[in-house]
């Protein structure tokens, strides 16, 4: 029952939304004497918790609202332990239990599956990670227009919460971190203003890879390094060449677009090279600075065996890896068929997985950037149908024209990898009508303490 004491409300969580917010709803009547519905957006609260939260304008028919107060907990709930998690947009989720998460999203990926109409027992239990903290191998920062260097406010782009610590980053990265902060408040150089497109300092990315040890920065700026900037960047050269001898690439970009993205429009290697070695599964990447790469790479290689395990590839077969990024999933298939065929509109990283594939002395694929509908026909006019097609999109999904066209390709066997179990569901319900049937779905948790969860499913194709 939810009760109404002036402006305090309590209400009882009844489920999550796609941001991990807590949603209640109450009945109350209007000045008319009509029931009206208020829907609540909770953040910071978990299922069936029963909470007390102010809300300024109960005349409005939605509002998001802090709970001033936990009257009935969640059992799973327990003391998050970043002193930034009240502010930060970063990771949501650090008041639930690591069970509780893992939990929430078997049953999400459950409940996507049962909605178009599949069996959600065929979904297994999420495989979650022996240690959930510090598991990131990339982080993007910002500046303020001050200086300081942190994360987005929760809900809000325009502010920065001053960054002291983040759990869910390497250690090495957020000492190199902490480190180019000191070197800005030294300095006194400042940070760019999204209101006035003023100031220096736009962000700063870092990379490390967990295998070969190897760290990547790389700033965003609106100046080249060079004139009145010449000796605080030699500075710094010098204080990170002296700390952090793992910093094998150290960058600045100019970057004076309006739009707030890591991008470059000129990159000057301050020291080391423009790219970073990493590994995964024994096959090694060179990874620059908007190369996609899985950010936990524990929990790729999960997902990497599961394709295999799934895909069961064979010496004699061919495949197409639809949406490759830099090969990712490629190599190591490709060390197990007679060919493979990488398909990814995107051409720099058409150009990572061919060099990635020389790297590893794999000579039996072939990468096209293109559209995924037209890769398709275009290795089929080339070298014949695929026995395999792993299909791994974005956020998005792959969409309901690609996965029809995948469906009268007929391959035997579907490796779909999901970043979405929404869209993951969507899709697969489009090979339903070309005989393929649903054998099973491994969610694993790439992302701990936020709201996403992947998962790896085989579809075979069923004889009439």
């Amino acid at each position: 029952m939810t009760v109404i004491v002036g402006e305090k409300i309590v209400a009882e969580i009844h489920s999550l939304d796609d941001k991990g917010n807590g949603q209640a709803a109450i009945w109350r009547e209007n000045e008319k004497g009509n029931l009206r519905k208020l829907k609540l957006i909770i953040p910071q609260s978990l299922p069936g918790e029963t909470v007390q939260v102010v809300v300024d304008n109960p005349s409005m028919r939605w509002s998001k609202t802090l709970p001033e107060e936990i009257l009935v907990a969640n059992p799973d709930r327990v003391e998050a332990p970043c002193p930034h998690f009240e502010l930060c947009g970063g990771c949501v989720w650090q008041h639930w239990s690591y069970e509780g998460q893992l939990k929430h999203k078997t049953n999400h990926v459950k409940e996507a599956i049962q909605s178009v109409g599949m069996d959600p027992d065929l979904v297994q239990d999420t495989i979650g990670m022996d240690d959930h903290w510090h598991y990131r191998n990339k982080m993007e920062f910002t500046f303020s227009p001050e200086g300081n260097l942190g994360l987005h406010e929760q809900g809000n782009f325009r502010k920065i919460i001053p960054l002291e610590t983040c759990l869910i980053a390497g250690r090495n990265m957020v000492d190199a971190t902490m480190e180019v902060s000191e070197w800005v408040k030294g300095f006194g150089l400042t940070g760019y203003n999204k209101d006035t497109h003023e100031g220096l300092l736009r962000h700063l990315m870092v990379r490390e890879s967990f295998e070969t040890g190897e760290i990547m920065l790389s700033l965003f700026a609106t100046k080249a390094p060079t004139g009145e900037l010449a000796s605080a960047v030699e500075n710094l050269i010098d204080r990170i060449s002296d700390k952090f001898p793992n910093v094998k690439s150290l960058l600045w970009h100019v970057n004076t677009d309006l739009a707030d993205r890591t991008q470059s429009e000129d990159t000057h290697v301050l020291a080391g090279r423009d790219f970073i070695y990493d590994e995964l599964g024994g096959y090694r990447y060179r990874l620059w600075f908007d190369t996609f790469f899985q950010t936990n790479p524990v929990q790729a290689q999960k997902l990497v065996d599961l394709a295999l395990e799934m895909g069961k590839p064979q010496e004699d077969e061919k495949m197409i890896d639809l949406f490759c990024g830099v090969g990712t999933f490629s190599l190591p298939f490709a060390a197990r068929v007679k060919e493979l065929a990488g398909i990814e509109i995107v051409e720099t990283s058409i150009e990572s997985a061919k060099r990635n594939a020389l790297d590893n002395d794999l000579h039996n694929t072939t990468f096209l950037a293109r559209d995924a509908r037209k890769g398709i026909d275009e290795i089929h006019e080339s070298w014949g149908l695929a026995d395999i097609l792993l299909v791994d999109p974005p956020r998005c999904g792959a969409g309901g024209k690609v996965m029809r066209r995948i469906g009268r390709s007929e391959p035997k066997r579907i490796v779909y990898v999901s970043c979405n179990p929404d869209t993951f569901a969507t899709d697969i319900a489009e090979l339903v009508p070309f005989g393929y049937k649903l054998q099973k779905v491994q969610p694993v948790d790439l992302f701990p303490n936020t709201v996403h969860v992947e998962c790896v499913a085989l579809l075979t194709l069923e004889a009439e």
